[in-house]
């Protein structure tokens, strides 16, 4: 395998492991590690209900908002399940599209609450492939 054949396998599993990393660190991570996943101009487009989110300490302030709310977090036995996702690279960025399933009642009998998809673009920074726009379309 080349190089850059190589390279391009590299990058793709390093933003399908942003994009596992991510709805890990929203079900129970540290939003400090959360956080830093985003490029710091990073936005954060919502599903209905939700108000779009724009720069880190923004995008931090919603990730609270929502762990204050009980809507998720640590102790809220929710759990985001992200499948079928499509990478799509470009030199330094890149896109995907997958689809999520976000359910309550992960402590018991598991209740799919919402489902919907993940509309993401990517920027390779010195830090590695960030998350630098997302957003969640519901069907």
């Amino acid at each position: 395998m080349d190089d850059q054949r190589l390279q391009r396998v590299a990058d793709e599993l390093e933003v399908r492991n942003v994009i596992a990393r991510l709805a890990h660190l929203a079900d129970d991570g540290d939003l400090d590690e959360y956080i830093q996943i985003f490029t710091p101009d990073a936005v954060w487009e919502g599903a209905a209900g939700f108000a779009a989110r724009n720069g880190r300490e923004d995008i931090l302030s919603g990730a609270r908002e929502r762990r204050e709310s009980g809507t998720s977090g640590p102790g809220t036995h929710t759990r985001h399940v992200v499948s079928t996702t499509e990478v799509r690279l470009d030199g330094d960025q890149a896109s995907s599209q997958s689809v999520f399933r976000y359910y309550t009642g992960s402590n018991a009998k598991p209740e799919l609450l919402l489902m919907g998809v993940y509309q993401d673009e990517f920027r390779r920074t010195p830090e590695g492939w960030r998350l630098a726009r997302r957003r969640i379309a519901n069907p």
